[in-house]
């Protein structure tokens, strides 16, 4: 039977912990973008253009940040499914510990 264990018990314990750290910092920055919090203005993908042809400039940059919110929440779930592989790893480690081949 083919086994599904594909990285050792330090690999999976790390990817982990770097998931758990990227989905709590993209889901807050995903909150603050949805907020359109003005401190991260610099990150949002405009150009001048954007701003002198439209007729409604804060209408364009708001739809701007909310698609940066919404970049960082699929980012996120990402992270999640990443952790559940690497929680998954972590399990299948611990089994192969307790067999006797």
């Amino acid at each position: 039977m083919p086994s599904l264990l594909f990285c050792g018990p330090k690999m999976a314990a790390c990817g982990i912990v770097i998931s758990i750290w990227g989905v709590i910092m993209l889901a807050m920055l995903g909150i603050f973008f949805s907020a359109k919090s003005a401190v991260l203005i610099e990150d949002v993908p405009f150009t001048e253009d954007d701003i002198r042809n439209d007729k409604n400039p804060p209408q364009n940059i708001y739809s701007l940040y909310n698609q940066v919110g919404i970049n960082c929440f699929i980012a996120a779930a990402i992270y999640v499914a990443v952790g559940a592989v690497s929680l998954c790893q972590v399990r299948l480690n611990k089994r192969q510990e307790y067999m006797v081949t």
